[in-house]
């Protein structure tokens, strides 16, 4: 849908990332944690249940198949996935890659501490390192990646 727009709060805590067959990927501007963001772009839509069941189905392959490629990649602990939207009730969830000597562990990151934005050197390294894990995965409907570098990004 070329007239999709995440919420005014995703973009203003996120960095774009690529789009995927169903969400716009996006990368959480939190240092501490390897953190996605994917949201669906359709739109009105607050809840999974309010997506038919194929996208219902993407989402799940998308939100998985994702999580697990950064999570084998960054060599975390544990994958947290959750879709929350008590604060931003368009439909987003969160991917985040948990290590038992981060900051937050064993909790959840959601209100722990203050975020500390990537450098834009960091923030150029994480989304090369996520768009390489994409290249290898296979997210259905013949995706080709479009790198979003630049877009969002602090001056």
């Amino acid at each position: 849908m070329p007239d999709f727009e995440p919420d005014a709060r995703l973009v203003a805590d996120t960095y774009p990332i690529t789009e995927l067959p169903l969400c716009q990927l996006r990368l959480m501007d939190d240092a501490r944690f390897p953190w996605l963001v994917l949201v669906p772009r359709r739109h009105a839509v607050s809840e999974v249940f309010e997506l038919d069941e194929a996208d219902q189905r993407q989402l799940w392959r998308e939100a998985t198949t994702i999580g697990r490629a950064l999570l084998e990649a960054l060599a975390g602990d544990k994958l947290n996935i959750a879709s929350l939207g008590n604060v931003v009730a368009q439909l987003h969830v969160h991917a985040v890659v948990r290590r038992r000597e981060d900051a937050a562990w064993p909790a959840p990151v959601w209100g722990h501490g203050r975020a500390e934005p990537y450098d834009p050197d960091a923030l150029a390294a994480m989304r090369a390192r996520i768009l390489a894990e994409l290249e290898r995965l296979d997210l259905g409907s013949g995706h080709r990646w479009t790198d979003h570098q630049g877009a969002g990004d602090p001056d």
